[in-house]
């Protein structure tokens, strides 16, 4: 089977998060007698490794995980599960690997390879999980290659960067705790909302403070407080955003929220509490390994990073590891409900991963 025809199979069983027993059942049945070993390092991932006695193996990521949204995309294969879609090209990385397994045994391979379907990229994060397990070290991982479809790009083209491609992330949540009071009598509350506005009003300032071309981004899109509008909140909230491709000024600014925080609690009287997310390491994308990727495939360099995450970046913690933008054309963003793009794209996927198992 190709890409496109795996594709249109798991486009209709689209399951969420870190539970798939559909999709994991169906890729297992996919790779059901290749000369590899199947293993299940977390619920719901499949890990294929093809044991070429080589003494070292090189890993390719597929995320596995659709999205809560409902479809209005016309295909004649349409999702299965109502409220749930794959409007994030998953089906299509998952296609691709499964059409680049079965050609494996044909391949000219200096390595061992491992075969990684990664539930929960979308949500809490699969490939941190998969990594505590201590696979790519069992496996002498020696580098790993992950893609995504990009419609920001022309169809078929391969992209990618050396260092920084894709952004630091963590959810940045303050909680604001006053006193309410009628306003009639305001000197005997506690405003809440005074003091989130005044630490969220701060807090884009210390962002804009920074130069643009260290690509970051501090954005906050739910403020909610009180309850009625003649008293004083007692309660407030703020839920956004912290992003950076550089770790140094992720760290600098979330260091300046925590000061900010402390500051705005001693003059407002209110209790503050902020908490930041683990969130994603950036991914950046090793540059010598980059360097031998394009001696042997058609690369080209992106301009610049951009400011949506991805949990690859995980695996670039432990090995080395590139990630690639794979451009489909005209296309709808990617969360859309009418997402789809033009399968031909996923031979050029497909291509990628073979000349680099036989290339490096």
């Amino acid at each position: 089977m190709t890409a496109a025809q795996y594709r249109r199979e798991l486009h209709q069983i689209p399951e969420l998060g870190l539970s798939l027993p559909r999709t994991q059942a169906y890729i297992r049945s996919a790779l059901a007698g290749l000369p590899c070993q199947l293993s299940e390092p977390i619920p719901s991932a499949v890990c294929a490794y093809f044991d070429l006695g080589k003494p070292d193996t090189l890993a390719f990521r597929a995320d596995m995980d659709a999205l809560p949204i409902t479809e209005n995309a016309a295909c004649p294969f349409p999702s299965r599960h109502a409220g749930r879609m794959h409007a994030c090209g998953h089906d299509a990385h998952m296609g691709i690997l499964l059409e680049f397994a079965h050609k494996i045994p044909e391949l000219r391979l200096n390595h061992n390879i491992l075969l990684i379907f990664q539930p929960g990229e979308e949500t809490t994060g699969g490939a941190k999980p998969i990594c505590d397990t201590g696979i790519l070290a069992r496996c002498r991982v020696s580098a790993v290659f992950g893609l995504h479809l990009w419609p920001d790009l022309p169809g078929g083209v391969i992209a990618s960067r050396p260092g920084g491609m894709m952004c630091r992330s963590c959810e940045v949540t303050l909680e604001v705790t006053g006193r309410s009071a009628h306003v009639a009598k305001a000197e005997e509350g506690l405003d809440a909302l005074a003091a989130a506005a005044q630490w969220y009003t701060a807090a884009m300032q210390l962002a804009a403070q920074i130069p643009e071309e260290d690509f970051h981004l501090l954005k906050f899109g739910r403020f909610t407080a009180g309850t009625v509008r003649n008293a004083l909140a007692g309660s407030a909230r703020v839920e956004g955003t912290l992003r950076a491709v550089q770790e140094e000024t992720f760290r600098q600014l979330r260091a300046q929220l925590d000061a900010l925080t402390a500051e705005v609690a001693a003059g407002s009287g209110c209790a503050l509490k902020l908490a930041c997310s683990e969130g994603y390491p950036a991914v950046s994308n090793d540059a010598a390994l980059l360097a031998r990727v394009e001696k042997i495939a058609p690369v080209a360099r992106l301009a610049q990073p951009t400011r949506i995450t991805e949990d690859f970046s995980w695996y670039q913690q432990s090995v080395p590891g590139v990630f690639f933008f794979l451009g489909c054309g005209p296309a709808s963003a990617l969360h859309s409900d009418d997402f789809d793009f033009d399968e031909s794209v996923l031979a050029a996927g497909v291509r990628l991963w073979c000349l680099l198992a036989e290339g490096l």
